[in-house]
């Protein structure tokens, strides 16, 4: 009945202003505030790229300084947190004691009723250091391990893996993981993203819209893409088979590959670039001969016959799995850095905010559609 135009799934559909990210899609451009992707994974490290997320600029030398020492004065978690993640099952997954533990932090906060600017700062600083927090403390007790206390001298990246694995990480992995942080550290309106400033437009908290986020994440088409990858590779190595003819058996099967294409992207996805030469340079320091090798013979394949490029989930799962990473955490570290993002979205939102409340393109029965009375049905 509408004349207005639409796309499913709300593509090319315009949905806020931001000064956030800008990508271009034909082109292959992803942006934080006009600075390429290329430039800050190669020059810069999470935390100064999340301080340019939150405002708007680079920081001074002081002011990165007190930025870092804030974000490691925040990894400090309740204990009434600390006794709830003891509280779940071992059977739980990791997205989902993040997305409840999450939501929790909120009864724990001081600022949780203050929505103003520099409350929502304060509590972005708080989220950004505590969901590493979760991800690595539930795992460690799943695995029956005491919890590794966070370690202030440490960079995010590094904090996270001494947190994770009770060793102080090598300067390869951390600033392997720095990047791969700082590459997933925002994009634009994604499903997770969008759902955060939807929330938030409603008035609600921060802690509302980062735990409707983390509930987007969690699903395949978004965040658990490189876990589906990821067992994909197991999946290969488990039935001896070469990659290629593997990878025919499913696309013949018509089964998705995931990993491959993306809404925005028409040629090669930026982050891509820099996680396939982060997977081949942990493959050739550590022998695997394996996950990267037959990542490459997958995606030469899969671009000749489909035509389509490797995204930012491809060479994630290989890389993250050389970094010791079991499968299940893949998506919760995702988040560990688009916590950044999703603050600095809420924070956007809030400052000049507005309901969000779209229209949908009514393709039901037409209008008057008759009654038709109990009788006669």
């Amino acid at each position: 009945m509408s004349t207005s135009t639409s796309g499913k799934g709300l593509e090319g559909i315009v949905a806020a202003n931001s000064g956030i990210c800008w990508i271009d899609g034909d082109a292959g451009i992803l942006s934080y505030r006009g600075i390429d992707i290329h430039e800050l994974a190669v020059r810069s490290m999470f935390e100064e790229t999340t301080f340019l997320l939150w405002n708007g600029r680079l920081p001074n030398a002081a002011e990165l300084e007190e930025f870092s020492t804030t974000l490691a004065a925040s990894r400090v978690l309740d204990e009434r947190i600390l006794s709830l993640l003891k509280s779940f099952p071992t059977s739980a997954t990791p997205m989902e004691v993040l997305r409840t533990a999450v939501s929790a932090l909120s009864f724990y906060d001081a600022d949780e009723q203050d929505n103003s600017h520099q409350a929502n700062v304060r509590k972005a600083f708080n989220l950004t250091s505590q969901i590493a927090m979760i991800v690595a403390i539930y795992d460690r007790l799943r695995k029956g391990k005491e919890i590794v206390p966070a370690d202030p001298s440490l960079t995010h990246a590094g904090n996270f893996l001494w947190m994770l694995n009770g060793e102080v990480p090598s300067e390869t992995a951390t600033k392997t993981l720095d990047v791969a942080l700082i590459l997933h550290a925002d994009h634009e309106l994604n499903a997770s993203t969008f759902a955060a400033r939807v929330i938030a437009a409603t008035l609600s908290d921060i802690h509302s819209a980062v735990t409707g986020a983390i509930g987007a994440l969690k699903g395949p088409l978004h965040g658990g893409a490189n876990e589906a990858t990821m067992r994909m590779l197991y999946a290969i190595d488990k039935s001896g088979q070469d990659p290629v003819e593997y990878v025919k058996e499913l696309l013949a099967a018509k089964k998705k590959i995931f990993g491959f294409g993306h809404r925005v992207y028409k040629t090669e996805d930026p982050r891509a670039t820099h996680l396939r030469a982060m997977s081949e340079k942990l493959s050739l320091d550590s022998g695997e001969t394996r996950w990267y090798p037959w990542s490459r013979q997958i995606e030469l394949y899969v671009k000749a016959e489909k035509k389509l490029n490797a995204n930012v989930d491809f060479y994630s799962a290989s890389t993250y799995t050389m970094l010791g990473l079991d499968v299940d955490l893949f998506t919760p570290v995702f988040a560990v850095s688009r916590i950044s993002g999703w603050a600095a979205h809420v924070i956007e939102q809030l400052d000049d905010n507005r309901l969000i409340r779209p229209r949908a393109e009514y393709i039901g029965p037409g209008y008057p559609a008759p009654y038709i009375p109990m009788k006669d049905r």
